[in-house]
């Protein structure tokens, strides 16, 4: 059998439906203030999982990062 070629129509198909995942880092660190913030809002609160995207572990991490940041004082807490 040999293989078709791919078309442009196909790849370009094929890389818009993966996610792009360098948008995301691995691993949230509560002191990488600059990733947690793009997952604020102006008024400090948390995004949702429909905004950010992520699963449910993730976004567990994502809250548990922002949060340590906060007890830290490295971020303001929601006023």
């Amino acid at each position: 059998m040999t293989e078709q070629p791919v078309t442009a129509e196909v790849a370009a198909a094929e890389s818009s439906a993966a996610p792009k995942l360098e948008k995301y880092p691995d691993h949230l660190d509560y002191k990488d203030l600059e990733t947690l913030a793009r997952f604020m809002n102006s008024q400090g609160n948390i995004q949702g999982r429909k905004r950010t995207n992520f699963n449910t572990q993730r976004q567990k991490a994502l809250k548990l990062a922002i949060k340590r940041a906060r007890h830290m004082a490295l971020l303001p807490f929601v006023g």
